[in-house]
C-alpha cells in the first residue's frame, strides 16, 4: 500500500514527446511512497492500486518542484545605494572600480555574526519555497578567504538542516579579488586551488566548484588553474561566463565538461558548439539583465540552433538581481529573452536538473524520482510565464509530503 495517491489532476511530468513537449498527462494520477514517485499515468491505470491517503486534486496542474540552479543566498547588508547609482547612469563595472559592487557586500558579509547571515538567509529562502522552489543552489563567494569561504558553505549546510528544501552548496571559489591580494594575484589564486578547494573536498561541504571569469573578475587562465584543483578533488565545475565580455569562457567550461555556464549574454557560436558538445547546461539568468538594463540578450537561437540545453535562475543577490520569485524568473525570461513558456518551464525544472547534476533525482515527474512536487490552480502551464510574478503554487510538495 501506497503512503499517498494524488487523483483528479493534469500533470506536466516534463518527459517531453514530439507532440507533448511537457509530457502532459490528462486526467492524471502520481503514486507515492517514502517520498518517491513510484507510479504516474492516467487515474484509470492506477485504479487497482491503494494508498493509506487519496489527495483529490480537483482538477489543478502538477509540475515539478522549481529548481533555482543559481542563487547567491547568503550575504549581509543590501546594495540599494548601487540601484541609485544605476539610475544615475553608473556602469556595473563604474560602480565595482568606485569600491561598491561584490567588494561592499564582502565587507559586510564578512561583519556579521552566523546568526544574522543565516536569519537574513532563511528569510530569503522562505521567500523562494513559497514560489514552488523544491531544490535550490546556495553560492558562497562574499568571504573572498579561506575561512570566511568555509563559514558560507556551513551556513548553508545549516539551512539545508532546518528547511523544507533541497540545498545544493557551490563554492564560489573565485568571485572577486580582495583589495589585499591586489599586488598578489597569482598568490591569491594559488590559495584558493591549493587551499580552498582541497579543503571543502575534504570536509564535503561543497558539490561542485564555481568562478566568475570577465574582465573585471578572473581571467580564463586563472579560472583554468581553479578548475583543475576541483577535478583533483573530485568536485565538478562551473562558470559565471561571458556576462559583461567574451572572454570565451563557454568553451573553457565546456573543456572541463562544467554542469554549466551562466549568463551568456555574449555567448559566440564557437561556445555554443563547445556547450553542446560538452553537454554543458545553459543557466540565463534575466533578473541580473533586467537590474542591470543591459541590451545585449543572450543569443537564443544559438542555443537553440546547438541543441544547447537551457536552464533559468533568479540569481538572487544583493547587488544586481535583488529577486526571490521563480515565476517571475520565468517572466522574464519569456519576455526579455523570448524562450517559449515551455521552455521557461523546462527551464526550471529538467533542465535546472541537468544544471546541478540531478537530473537523476529531481526536475521531471517519473517513477523513481523524488516526489518534490508543486500543484497549481491554472489552466494551463503557460501560466506560469505568463503572469508577472504569479504567486507560488496552491500546494508543495516535498519528500511525499505538503509542506
Amino acid at each position: 500500500m501506497w503512503d499517498r495517491l494524488l487523483v483528479d489532476c493534469r500533470i506536466a511530468t516534463m518527459e517531453p514527446a514530439p507532440s507533448n513537449p511537457l509530457g502532459v498527462i490528462e486526467s492524471g494520477a502520481i503514486g507515492i511512497q517514502d517520498g518517491r514517485i513510484v507510479r504516474v499515468g492516467k487515474r484509470t491505470d492506477l485504479a487497482g492500486f491503494r494508498a493509506r491517503e487519496v489527495v483529490p486534486l480537483g482538477g489543478a496542474w502538477v509540475t515539478p518542484g522549481l529548481i533555482d540552479c543559481h542563487t547567491h543566498l547568503i550575504f549581509a547588508g543590501t546594495r540599494a545605494n548601487e540601484h541609485a547609482m544605476r539610475r544615475a547612469g553608473a556602469s556595473y563595472e563604474e560602480i565595482a572600480q568606485a569600491g561598491g559592487g561584490i567588494a561592499s557586500t564582502v565587507a559586510a558579509t564578512r561583519a556579521a555574526p552566523n546568526d544574522r547571515l543565516l536569519a537574513a538567509a532563511s528569510g530569503r529562502l522562505h521567500a523562494l519555497i513559497e514560489g514552488g522552489v523544491t531544490t535550490v543552489e546556495i553560492k558562497s563567494g562574499y568571504a573572498l578567504d579561506v575561512e570566511g569561504e568555509i563559514r558560507l558553505l556551513r551556513c548553508a549546510d545549516a539551512l539545508a538542516a532546518s528547511e523544507p528544501v533541497r540545498v545544493v552548496p557551490t563554492l564560489l571559489a573565485l568571485h572577486a579579488l580582495p583589495k589585499e591580494w591586489a599586488e598578489r594575484r597569482s598568490d591569491y589564486v594559488a590559495m584558493i586551488a591549493d587551499e580552498l578547494i582541497p579543503l571543502a573536498a575534504r570536509q564535503r561541504l561543497a558539490a561542485s566548484v564555481d568562478a566568475f571569469c570577465d574582465r573585471i573578475a578572473f581571467t580564463p587562465d586563472e579560472v583554468e588553474r581553479l578548475f583543475k584543483a576541483a577535478l583533483a578533488n573530485g568536485l565538478p565545475v562551473r562558470l559565471h561566463a561571458e556576462q559583461l565580455s567574451n572572454q570565451n569562457g563557454a568553451v573553457l567550461a565546456a573543456k572541463y565538461k562544467a554542469l554549466s555556464a551562466d549568463h551568456l549574454e555574449h555567448l559566440d557560436e564557437a561556445g555554443a558548439k563547445a556547450l553542446a558538445k560538452a553537454g554543458t547546461v545553459a543557466v540565463l539568468l534575466p533578473g541580473a539583465f533586467y537590474a542591470l538594463q543591459e541590451s545585449r540578450r543572450p543569443p537564443l537561437e544559438l542555443l537553440r540552433r546547438h541543441k544547447v540545453p537551457i536552464a533559468i535562475a533568479t540569481d538572487c543577490n544583493p547587488g544586481t538581481s535583488p529577486m526571490l520569485s521563480p515565476t517571475l524568473a520565468m517572466n522574464m525570461a519569456c519576455t526579455l529573452f523570448g524562450l517559449t513558456p515551455e521552455e521557461a518551464l523546462a527551464g526550471m525544472t529538467l533542465n535546472a536538473a541537468r544544471a546541478l547534476g540531478l537530473a537523476h533525482e529531481v526536475g521531471s515527474i517519473v517513477a523513481g524520482k523524488a516526489a518534490d512536487l508543486c500543484v497549481w490552480r491554472i489552466k494551463s502551464p503557460a501560466e506560469l510565464g505568463y503572469w508577472i510574478g504569479l504567486p507560488g503554487p496552491e500546494r508543495r510538495i516535498f519528500g511525499g509530503q505538503d509542506s
